[in-house]
């Protein structure tokens, strides 16, 4: 599999990320469609003989249960100089008000936490999941700075805001002479493609690498309109309405990959993700997965390349909408 630079930086991933999301305590917390440990391990050891490289996890995925489950996996399947760990801080991970955001006190305490959980000395990608609206951006990006120059994690990356959030925290960065972000991970696919308008083109100017989140739209994009799965009953984002804001443009995007999956022979999952990979902002797109046909599909959309008429086909009915995911 391809290893891919990293915007400007001299970090690599490969293709795909796999995103180690749906690792935790089955039928547990938010994520009750989570994999248990073994099935999980099953996923990891098929990404590695595939040449997946990169594996993203978050602090608080099943309450830190998928750190601990990608990390023993990773400790055990894979040489630690080859591969790429990132996580994630911000979110609630206990009550008060240093249990959450991207405060020093939060984010100190959050990466030895993490790194316990995982087994590891350190991240190679150490993300902020959110933007923090009560915290001062000079705070956070020191407290990050100090994380990296400790030799806790190697890079530093952020997720899902505006635009303008992260100028000024890459601007605050070079202000105060502290480590920038290499990567936004954001909301990013064929049915939400809001981040075309200002994020993909601030990235690809200050050479900032996208790994997008939900590349197939939380399996709306993997199979026909209308069919659903028990996923759908739980998972926050689906049953807080995201994808919901034009399902009639959205309906004739699944047809057109419906269509074209045929005409290829391939699956529809496939033609998504392809279509992602060849958008030009885009590094690495972050495929999670619960069954091992998931991870297969993803692998083999790094080898259909499609052509410029089909690419036209998909994005012809899309109509523009807010924002979704932050």
């Amino acid at each position: 599999m391809d290893q891919v630079r990293v915007g400007a930086s001299g970090l690599h991933l490969s293709a795909i990320t796999l995103g180690c999301m749906s690792f935790g305590t089955p039928g547990a917390g938010l994520m009750k469609w989570s994999l248990g440990e073994e099935d999980s391990r099953a996923i990891i050891r098929v990404a590695l003989e595939a040449g997946v490289t990169a594996f993203d996890t978050a602090d608080m995925y099943s309450a830190g249960a998928s750190e601990e489950i990608t990390g023993r996996a990773l400790r055990e399947l894979a040489n630690r100089d080859e591969i790429v760990v990132a996580t994630k801080v911000y979110m609630p991970m206990h009550d008060g008000p240093h249990g959450r955001g991207l405060s020093r006190k939060h984010i100190m305490s959050a990466i030895d936490a993490s790194l316990r959980r995982l087994g590891m000395d350190y991240v190679d990608l150490y993300q902020i999941h959110r933007f923090d609206t009560e915290t001062p951006i000079e705070e956070t990006m020191e407290a990050l700075h100090d994380v990296v120059k400790a030799g806790k994690a190697r890079y530093l990356g952020a997720s899902s805001m505006w635009t303008w959030q992260f100028a000024q925290l890459q601007h605050a960065a070079d202000l105060g002479g502290w480590t920038r972000f290499v990567t936004m991970q954001d909301h990013y696919n064929l049915l939400q493609r809001e981040e075309e308008r200002e994020m993909h083109p601030y990235c690809l100017d200050t050479g900032v690498g996208v790994i997008p989140w939900s590349p197939l739209a939380r399996g709306r994009l993997t199979r026909p309109w209308g069919e659903r799965t028990n996923r759908e009953e739980s998972d926050r984002l689906l049953t807080t309405g995201t994808y919901t804001q034009q399902q009639d443009a959205d309906r004739l995007i699944v047809d057109a990959v419906g269509q074209i999956a045929a005409e290829r022979g391939v699956s529809m999952a496939q033609v998504a993700l392809a279509w992602v990979r060849r958008q030009p902002a885009i590094t690495s797109p972050i495929v999670g997965a619960t069954k091992l046909q998931h991870l297969t599909d993803a692998i083999a959309a790094c080898d259909l390349v499609l052509t410029d008429e089909e690419a036209a086909r998909l994005t012809a009915a899309y109509t523009p909408r807010l924002p979704e995911g932050f």
